[in-house]
């Protein structure tokens, strides 16, 4: 039986649902986070259908289940999934989670999407707490910063308001998102800003595994790994993507051709991804988008009993 993390809260946490969760310290933060994590790009319009009912409802059974760490930023929904997620985490004890949002990404224009400057970004870390209603983020974190204007916009302004918000109060550590692994890498080599967690998304999952090559880099400097998006934005789920989905076209038509043989033989797609991911060495969690207790369950079905013999079938084809 696992021991219990800090996140457990006597009176709120059932202690055995809590030990069958696996946790892992989270680079040098001290942080023992879940191996799966619940990820908010799903409590906005993003990806269809929500209701805050069934948000509220599939946070806090992921709570209760052991998930400790969740994930938002103001980019899901324009600041709609940070607000449901502050509404969803009222009464529930501080103390149970940890919690992760970014800047930087903002709005669905074009020209406003992106500003890494230091007066935007102080402006949105306070905006973000404000709809949370938190006094305090977990983890702040650069949002793609493969779309800055260049690597020095985010080493010169955007880390140091980090640090800035750091030294007083408003986080206590300070991340780097992005799809491109090497930008990650090359953004902690060079950054005078100490940076504590790096978020890859999609980059260890069944279609790509680039992530694997950087694990070393990213453990020597003691860095928090979380492997987001297994799923592939959708790609690899019986649901399928959204039509923003900015992937190829010929990784659509392959991630299709799959997704039907399963359906075909009964077998959710999704299922089969997060059970690769679950399964793959390096990173402390796995952050998995979940607006729904039925998505929420079925992933910790894989989680705790893994995948039957028929999908197992399929699994190896």
């Amino acid at each position: 039986m696992a021991e219990l993390p800090e996140t457990f809260v006597p009176g709120f946490h059932d202690e055995n649902e809590i030990k069958k969760m696996k946790y892992f310290k989270f680079g040098n933060t001290g942080m023992s986070v879940s191996q799966l994590s619940l990820g908010t790009g799903g409590f906005s319009p993003a990806y269809g259908n929500y209701t805050l009912e069934e948000c509220k409802a599939t946070v806090h059974e992921a709570l209760k289940k052991g998930i400790n760490y969740i994930d938002t930023a103001y980019w899901y929904g324009h600041g709609i999934s940070e607000e449901i997620l502050g509404k969803c985490l009222e009464g529930i004890p501080r103390k149970a989670y940890y919690l992760a949002t970014k800047i930087a990404r903002y709005e669905k224009e074009p020209k406003l999407m992106f500003d890494f400057s230091a007066e935007k970004t102080r402006e949105s870390i306070d905006a973000s707490l404000k709809r949370l209603k938190l006094d305090y983020i977990d983890v702040l974190q650069v949002h793609d910063i493969e779309f800055a204007p260049s690597l020095k916009i985010v080493l010169e302004e955007t880390l140091p308001v980090l640090k800035e918000a750091l030294d007083q109060g408003k986080t206590k550590f300070i991340g780097v998102t992005g799809y491109p692994v090497s930008v990650l890498a090359d953004c902690i080599k060079q950054s005078t800003v100490k940076i504590d967690s790096v978020l890859c998304y999609t980059r260890l999952s069944m279609l790509n595994n680039t992530l694997k090559e950087y694990l070393p880099f990213f453990k020597s400097k003691n860095l928090g790994i979380v492997n987001a998006a297994p799923h592939c934005l959708g790609l690899l789920s019986s649901a399928g993507p959204p039509e923003w989905h900015p992937g190829h076209q010929d990784i659509k038509d392959v991630c299709t051709e799959a997704r039907e043989y399963c359906k075909k033989n009964g077998v959710e797609l999704g299922r089969l991804a997060l059970y690769y991911a679950l399964h793959e060495d390096g990173p402390h969690t796995n952050l998995v988008g979940m607006n729904r207790r039925d998505i929420l369950n079925c992933n910790l079905d894989v989680y705790y009993n893994g995948i039957t013999d028929k999908e197992k079938e399929i699994y190896y084809h």
